[in-house]
């Protein structure tokens, strides 16, 4: 709750900020130069008092902070570098900088509560665990606000939560594992192209596109696929506080808010506000949300606006890239 006293203390650190990055500023651009005062000299002062007065808000926010609720962002699929590398979205967020977003509010202590907001089809295994383990390891209430989508991956942080609300047409569901890889060798014998086998042990190369696949080939990958779906089912139900039997029985379908609610998918039909207003009853106050992000720097952005151009030359080329034998699994 942003009382009183936080209100001066943060004004205070804010004016000294500026006081402070003036007299700076005036002292290195404007006292000290030979000539004498000038239009250059100026600007740079008044840029400087505003360079303090950046770092005087982000200190006043960690001694005064204005909130007591965190809020991140999972949204479009989950990678763990975030589409980073062509040709993946570059619409992903890394799955390491939203776990470390989670860490830094766990360890902020203005925040005692957080929020999750989620529009994410899914994405891979591994990542999505990290995020979700993250959530779980934060000690305070927890709350999922879904907007667009939350299937798969993405399901399976919001179950992490202690509450989970959605919107009456949002897209909740989708709890199942898909695996998938290509066999070209039909096109390979055309083309003449020759698979020569050199593996130690024998499915290394299980799913390579140059090779038949052969039936224990395809229930070794199957088995794979069962297993992460078992893992699936059962972090869902614990979250849930469902039967592995009635995760099961949703047969992988997403449903709109209002049918994942009658599903118990959900808690709530509702909007942010309403995700707000659980946190509230929690803390015993009105809360005040503060969005943890990213660090971005320019390069970053020039970067990854150089990637989102690549990206949308070669969409539709392929949905997704697999690992070195062809083989993708994804919790989507």
């Amino acid at each position: 709750m942003d009382t009183l006293p936080k209100r001066v203390g943060r004004l205070t650190v804010l004016a000294l900020g500026v006081v402070v990055g003036v007299v700076v500023g005036w002292v290195l651009f404007v006292r000290t130069p030979a000539g004498g005062p000038t239009i250059l000299g100026v600007l740079l002062t008044l840029l400087t008092g505003v360079v303090f007065l950046q770092l005087g808000g982000n200190a006043a926010d960690t001694v005064f902070g204005a909130y007591d609720t965190a809020e991140v962002r999972v949204e479009g699929p989950i990678a763990r570098d975030g589409g980073q590398s062509l040709p993946t979205d570059p619409r992903q967020i890394p799955a390491d900088a939203v776990v470390d977003q989670i860490e830094r509010a766990a360890e902020d202590s203005n925040t005692n509560a957080l929020a999750v907001r989620l529009n994410t089809p899914g994405g891979e295994v591994v990542p999505s665990d990290d995020i979700r383990r993250a959530v779980l390891d934060f000690d305070g209430p927890t709350v999922a606000f879904v907007t667009d989508v939350c299937a798969s991956g993405g399901y399976w942080i919001a179950s992490a939560c202690d509450h989970v609300v959605a919107r009456e047409n949002s897209l909740v569901g989708s709890i199942g594992v898909r695996g998938s890889t290509l066999n070209a060798s039909a096109l390979a014998d055309d083309l003449g192209v020759d698979y020569e086998r050199f593996v130690a042990g024998e499915y290394k190369d299980a799913g390579n596109p140059l090779r038949e696949m052969r039936e224990d080939d395809r229930r070794y990958l199957q088995g794979l696929v069962d297993d992460f779906y078992e893992s699936f089912v059962e972090r869902v139900a614990e979250g849930r506080d469902l039967s592995p039997e009635q995760i099961r029985d949703t047969e992988a379908r997403v449903y709109v808010g209002r049918d994942a609610h009658e599903r118990d998918l959900v808690d709530e039909v509702g909007t942010r506000d309403d995700a707000e207003a659980y946190l509230e009853a929690e803390v015993g106050h009105e809360v005040e949300i503060r969005e943890f992000e990213p660090p971005r720097g320019m390069f970053v952005r020039m970067r990854r606006t150089a990637v989102g151009a690549a990206y949308a030359f070669g969409a539709g080329l392929a949905d997704a890239v697999g690992d070195g034998d062809g083989t993708n699994v994804d919790l989507r």
